[in-house]
């Protein structure tokens, strides 16, 4: 269950990727996509760059296009384990190219790629050579 932090995390990452990357990149939260064997729903997807003309297009409930990145942030009672087989079992087989774990508690950020390389970053700059964003730590967890 999404908490007060995992809440607060959710809306300045987010507000951090389209302050800075907006020109580049969609940020969509809470997006249902339609993975095969199972179906996921990140708290924060990266997408190239699209723009919805909301009058004339219908809507997408499930998302079939893999966006280039997941953000998972752990919520309190939430097994990192779980996360990481989310990753590796769901993520990566359908062609997302990173997937970020924001562990607000320890606020620290892992950074997974499908080989299963993990970098961690707790303080200076976050940086995912999957999408070449560039976050600082330290404004993600103010």
């Amino acid at each position: 269950m999404p908490s007060f932090n995992h809440s607060i995390l959710q809306t300045q990452i987010s507000f951090l990727l389209k302050r800075d990357y907006g020109k580049e990149f969609t940020f969509p939260s809470e997006l249902d996509l339609a993975f095969v064997p199972k179906g996921a729903v990140p708290d924060i997807c990266v997408y190239p760059k699209m723009k919805r003309d909301y009058k004339h297009e219908e809507d997408i409930v499930k998302m079939t296009q893999p966006p280039i990145t997941a953000i998972e942030i752990v919520s309190p009672g939430q097994i990192l384990e779980d996360v990481v087989s989310k990753a590796r079992k769901i993520y990566f087989p359908n062609d997302v190219k990173s997937v970020w774990v924001v562990m607000p508690s320890l606020e620290t950020i892992v950074i997974i790629d499908p080989n299963l390389d993990t970098t961690f970053f707790n303080k200076g700059e976050l940086f995912d050579p999957a999408n070449n964003i560039r976050l600082s730590i330290e404004e993600v967890f103010e």
